[in-house]
């Protein structure tokens, strides 16, 4: 068999797939089109950031059984197609975790005493003293957005140099966030409290753009921003806007939207330090996602061992075709849930349920659970997957229950997840017709069938007459050509729920302007 490196990777990672009795190739730098005409020759694919993984070059490679990205996040790897060619798609969660927590650290500090700027003009012989006077991050308030396995990093590195640290995570419970001396806020409180704020969110539907216009007007002036998660959850115009004004007084950003970018403005703007996505590169760091993501492959390609899969779990080949329809759906009622919830600033997930019924509740629903789990997460943790899905959720407070009943309900072979809040509980049911068609038949109390696919607006509304129509009507005017709409209705509350599936993604304005129809009582898109 043999494995293509498109991507640069340490010697030592090579060695291994060599050792494995694997031709590796080394072609690092390929063009798409490039890439695409060779891939066809390859078992396996290793990449890093740079490759893009798209859906065209997959299924180019008619022998591909395995995509391994030395790294946590997969955003350049198209997984769905990766999952209906039957590609194995794995990441090396952990292996520059330190790494990109400590360089938010050394941005924040960089930016904080102006350690970039003072260099320069001592390589130019100036001796700019008076000008460059900085500040002290002692008794600083820290606002942290996202406290996965890099916020962490950051929160406990922060706590050592004897700042506040404020963290807004909806899947944080509090009793965890206060055995590690830090303060569970809401955003609206981590914008208006903090000194500083770090953002350390996968980029989503949620959030792109999360930090943008609104958000800079809540925050304290003279506030200081430091990104080295994704490029896209800071709104670049926005930031840029900020500093012009002064209110926003300094920003660290190591990634960016497009890479490099196409508009050197930020960069270059005298307020901003910038790096070109350092963030996970140390020595130690690439050393160690390389030489994971090749045993990984060697395992799979040699054994039939996957580890760390974001696409595939670990199930026994003679019970995936019975099971496979199963973690599909709840990984989509997972991920809708997951996307759901992910607005909600000031409740706190306590406990997740699965329940199972019917032939879904057979020996194997522990698979099923975890794919809910991974879907559920994927909302605010960038590098979760099927091996350590139920780690993330124990390690932030959440309970997990999963429970099985042989009573059918209105549809056989179900699956319910029902998620407790404080305030109260949120629920979904989801039922497989047959192997290639699931449904969701439940949203809270509304009864629906819902095909759980693409781009989904989901509209709790007053149940008004002509309240669907005029939905349909600002769609049409905008171009979203809807698919499939469904309905479902409380006669008690006088409420009702509309999902409607569209083609493509709803542009923020037209979802505004949904938002201001008379019996709107909530619009969300969702993407599944």
């Amino acid at each position: 068999m043999k494995i293509l490196v498109s991507d640069k990777l340490s010697e030592k990672g090579v060695e291994i797939l060599k050792s494995g009795g694997f031709e590796v190739d080394m072609k690092t730098g390929l063009k798409p089109e490039e890439l695409m005409e060779i891939i066809g020759k390859y078992d396996a694919l290793v990449v890093r950031s740079s490759t893009k993984a798209t859906a065209d070059i997959i299924a180019a490679g008619k022998k591909l059984k395995v995509i391994g990205r030395a790294g946590a996040g997969v955003d350049n790897i198209d997984s769905a197609a990766a999952s209906k060619q039957g590609v194995v798609v794995m990441n090396t969660p952990g292996g520059n975790t330190v790494t990109t927590g400590e360089h938010a650290i050394a941005m924040m500090m960089a930016l904080t005493r102006n350690i970039p700027q003072a260099t320069a003009f001592m390589k130019e012989g100036k001796w700019e003293k008076k000008a460059l006077e900085g500040r002290e991050v002692f008794n600083k308030t820290l606002g942290i957005i996202g406290m996965g396995r890099v916020g962490s990093v950051v929160a406990s590195r922060a706590l050592g140099l004897k700042m506040n640290v404020i963290v807004y995570d909806p899947f944080l419970t509090k009793e965890v966030a206060e055995k590690q001396g830090i303060e569970l806020v809401s955003l609206e409180d981590l914008y208006a409290r903090s000194d500083y704020i770090t953002v350390h969110t996968p980029l989503s539907k949620e959030t792109r753009g999360l930090v943008g216009a609104d958000a800079f007007k809540k925050m304290k002036n003279g506030v200081m921003i430091i990104n080295c998660a994704r490029g896209g959850i800071i709104d670049e115009k926005a930031l840029l806007d900020a500093l012009d004004s002064g209110k926003v007084a300094g920003a660290a950003l190591d990634v960016f939207e497009k890479e490099p970018p196409e508009d050197w403005s930020l960069p270059k703007h005298p307020k901003v330090i910038s790096t070109p996505h350092l963030g996970a590169s140390t020595h130690e760091a690439q050393e160690n996602v390389a030489l994971a993501v090749a045993e990984q492959i060697v395992d799979y390609l040699k054994n039939g061992i996957i580890r760390n899969a974001v696409n595939a779990p670990s199930v026994a080949p003679d019970m995936m075709p019975k099971v496979k329809p199963y973690i599909e759906l709840s990984e989509k009622m997972g991920r809708f849930m997951g996307q759901l919830i992910s607005q909600m600033t000031s409740d706190r997930l306590k406990k997740v349920t699965v329940n199972y019924a019917g032939d879904a509740a057979g020996p194997d629903s522990k698979p099923i659970t975890v794919g809910a789990l991974k879907g559920l997460l994927s909302a605010v943790v960038d590098d979760v997957n099927y091996v350590n899905a139920p780690v993330i959720l124990k390690e932030r407070g959440i309970a997990l229950v999963e429970s099985h009943t042989s009573k059918e309900d209105v549809f056989t072979n179900s699956i319910e997840m029902t998620l407790e809040f404080d305030s109260g509980t949120r629920s979904l049911a989801g039922s497989v017709f047959k192997p290639s068609d699931f449904r969701v038949v439940r949203i809270d109390n509304y009864s629906i069938e819902v095909i759980p696919e693409g781009h989904m607006l989901v509209i709790f509304n007053k149940d008004l007459p002509g309240t669907v129509g005029k939905i349909g009507t600002i769609l049409g005017e905008a171009g979203v050509n809807i698919a499939r709409l469904f309905l479902g209705r409380d006669r008690q509350q006088g409420t009702a729920i509309i999902i409607i599936n569209v083609d493509t993604e709803v542009p923020k304005k037209v979802i505004e302007k949904i938002r201001k129809v008379p019996s709107a009582i909530s619009v969300q898109e969702v993407f599944v």
